[in-house]
């Protein structure tokens, strides 16, 4: 779906190195420069992954900022997508009940901020819009009247639990990788029949909820009867990164965690966070933290959708030289787990250092260091930040069945595991 005129000149600022330009994405990707925290989550729990049971009784959350002056007419429309994320092509009313387009009802204007924006949310299913077909699904968001140009886009999973998942999350048992990585073997219990689970199904690993390093190619080792074995040796292990750093913005009086000083350039409160080391042959340390997420809150207020103000925040980390072969992107639940101008670094020869600067909503955020190589689509994270066996990661296991009558792919599985539970 092209953009055209201002929103695909707008576009490119904000386009990942290795996607066409003008394109809506299959992503969680944002158009706008005027669009900002954007999140989708279980409505019950702020830190959750986009991923309820379909016809259960859980329900999803979408919220995001406009710092626009004014409200306006918000529209959405979703799409039913691959496993690939892809348009899976079906009809609306395939995958639908309700209305193809509809309203973002749901606003309200920031107070006593520095920043003035409008804050929209939007549960789903809802009255307008109810699901019948579980998968991977796309929301897009867009102004009244221009359906083809996306403000911002976002992935959302729904599943029918038709498949026991039991997983551990443990060292990896390869020689070269055991100081390194971590192995996931789980075994499924289907409750429905499989004709052929080696073309049928399909099974995806992410970590800590980004896909740029999922794994997704696995074979079940043994079958036996219902049940089927992925106790592999190999390709289902994940490097082990580090904790994530972190910082709270929430008070613009006092430094708290990771900020070296807070200074106010009329209009705006501007953190700068304490220097970053780089990680990649330190000794491991165990530090709680959110596994890479942020969670929105301030020192003095009552409603943290719309008092929360939005402050400038700055990362430096000290580098010798500039990195030749591809770009250093502060990583996270921050910058959508992608690759964008707007959380890329920049070297500042002076300093030597990479450094960026963020516009962010006051809060407490959980972030990493990854190298993006040129011409790749998976981030290296241990190129800085190292990769340890004992780092607490949580790991997420989709199943999706595409049997020969179908037209689409179902999600027939989802489960979740913690990489400290066996070690």
């Amino acid at each position: 779906m092209p953009l055209h005129g201002q929103e695909a000149k707008d576009t490119v600022a904000f386009l990942p190195d290795y996607f066409d330009e003008g394109y809506m994405r299959f992503d969680n990707f944002i158009y706008n420069e005027n669009i900002h925290t954007v999140q989708l989550h279980k409505a019950a729990d702020l830190l959750s992954l986009p991923v309820i049971a379909l016809n259960g009784s859980e329900i999803l959350k979408l919220s995001f900022d406009d710092l626009a002056d004014e409200s306006k007419d918000y529209y959405y429309k979703i799409f039913h997508c691959t496993s690939d994320w892809e348009d899976s092509r079906l009809s609306t009313y395939d995958y639908q009940e309700g209305f193809e387009e509809n309203q973002i009802r749901n606003f309200k204007f920031s107070f006593n901020t520095f920043r003035n924006y409008c804050h929209y949310d939007l549960l789903l299913p809802n009255d307008d819009v109810q699901f019948k077909i579980s998968g991977n699904y796309l929301i897009k968001v867009y102004v009244a009247g221009n359906e083809d140009q996306a403000v911002f886009t976002r992935r959302f999973m729904l599943y029918e639990p038709r498949v026991q998942i039991v997983a551990e999350a443990k060292r990896s048992t390869i020689l070269d990788e055991m100081k390194s990585h971590q192995e996931i073997d789980f075994n499924l219990t289907s409750q429905i029949p499989i004709n052929d689970p080696y073309r049928e199904l399909k099974v995806v690993i992410t970590q800590n909820g980004r896909w740029d390093n999922r794994i997704d190619n696995l074979q079940p080792k043994f079958i036996r009867n219902n049940e089927l074995l992925y106790d592999l040796e190999s390709d289902n292990s994940f490097a082990g990164s580090n904790e994530f750093r972190f910082f709270n913005c929430k008070d613009v009086e006092f430094n708290s965690e990771g900020i070296d000083k807070i200074t106010y350039k009329k209009p705006y409160f501007y953190f700068d966070l304490k220097k970053d080391e780089r990680r990649r042959f330190k000794v491991y340390f165990y530090e709680e933290d959110i596994n890479g997420q942020f969670k929105i809150d301030m020192a003095d207020g009552y409603d943290m959708d719309t008092e929360a103000d939005y402050v400038y925040v700055k990362f430096s980390l000290p580098f010798e030289a500039p990195v030749v072969d591809g770009n250093i992107y502060v990583f996270g639940a921050l910058s959508d787990w992608g690759f964008q101008q707007k959380n890329k670094m920049t070297y500042n020869y002076e300093r030597k250092q990479y450094e960026l600067t963020m516009l962010l909503k006051q809060g407490y955020y959980n972030y990493s260091y990854a190298f993006l190589k040129d011409g790749e689509q998976a981030a290296n994270t241990g190129y800085i930040e190292g990769n340890h066996y004992e780092t607490e990661n949580e790991y997420q296991l989709f199943v999706y069945l595409k049997e020969n009558s179908s037209r689409y792919e179902k999600l027939i599985g989802f489960s979740s595991v913690n990489s400290l539970k066996k070690l």
